[in-house]
């Protein structure tokens, strides 16, 4: 793909090559396609090799990003909620989004014949970084109401010192529905919305209802990519924070993949 073509589709997408005239505007929403429900598994094909194809880079990245999530979790663990929200404010919403981009632009430069630097991700991570810290603040809010949401959740934890199953049945029941109500919006918010920032010229809103638009009319494909991110997240977990050095720019990688076929 040429420079030219590359530069118009960021304002059209797939498929047009002239360039476009000043009045020309991304669509509110961008058309998707409708995809394969073994599409989740090429994506994670092709993201695993961006990652070998750029190991340093992309390991370096998922370093930082780990170690971002680790800080996070220790704090809280030590300090309560107050460390949580300052955390995800500084890390998630300010360190998080760049280092995305970072994973997004290794696998661009390699879907456009260039060797992957880190130097050019992170460059191109802080082109769009206005954008991606808009999405980002926009998800601090909701994880922030997620995280009031889980305290008043404690009215419906039994007061025995050993409650039985069928006691905690109530308050693992709503607790579950509200958690996956939340996590519902994040995933359909962001599943999408930060690789059309780094690859077409469309703002925060715009990325964030096509990203939505996109999860609704593949639901089902979409449940088995989060079905699978959910298993990386935990397998990560599993080894203690060292597993999310491999495992976290496997997801950003497969990410760019999923936008790039799905639009």
């Amino acid at each position: 793909m040429t420079d030219e073509s590359h530069e118009a589709r960021r304002h059209f997408g797939p498929g047009v090559n002239s360039v476009p005239s000043d009045h020309a505007v991304l669509p509110f929403v961008a058309p998707c396609r409708s995809l394969n429900l073994t599409a989740p598994l090429t994506w994670l094909r092709l993201g695993w090799d961006d990652l070998v194809a750029a190991p340093w880079q992309s390991g370096f990245l998922g370093l930082l990003l780990a170690a971002v999530g680790f800080i996070i979790a220790v704090l809280t663990w030590r300090l309560g909620l107050l460390a949580l929200y300052v955390g995800l404010a500084s890390g998630f919403v300010f360190v998080g989004p760049l280092l995305a981009m970072g994973f997004y632009s290794i696998s661009d430069q390699r879907e456009r014949g260039r060797h992957p630097t880190l130097a050019g991700s992170l460059r191109a991570g802080r082109a769009y970084l206005r954008d991606a810290l808009i999405v980002g603040v926009c998800l601090l809010v909701i994880l922030l109401v997620w995280a009031r949401a889980a305290m008043i959740m404690a009215v419906f934890r039994p007061n025995d010192a050993f409650p039985t199953w069928h006691d905690l049945i109530p308050y693992l029941s709503i607790g579950t529905v509200v958690g996956a109500f939340f996590c519902a919006i994040v995933f359909a918010a962001t599943a999408f919305s930060l690789p059309m920032l780094l690859d077409r010229r469309a703002d925060a809103i715009t990325a964030v209802v096509t990203s939505v638009n996109a999860t609704l009319r593949n639901k089902l494909v979409m449940l088995v990519w989060a079905t699978l991110i959910v298993i990386a997240v935990l397998a990560g977990f599993a080894t203690m924070f060292v597993g999310f050095i491999a495992v976290l720019p496997l997801i950003g990688h497969a990410t760019w993949h999923a936008y790039r076929h799905s639009f």
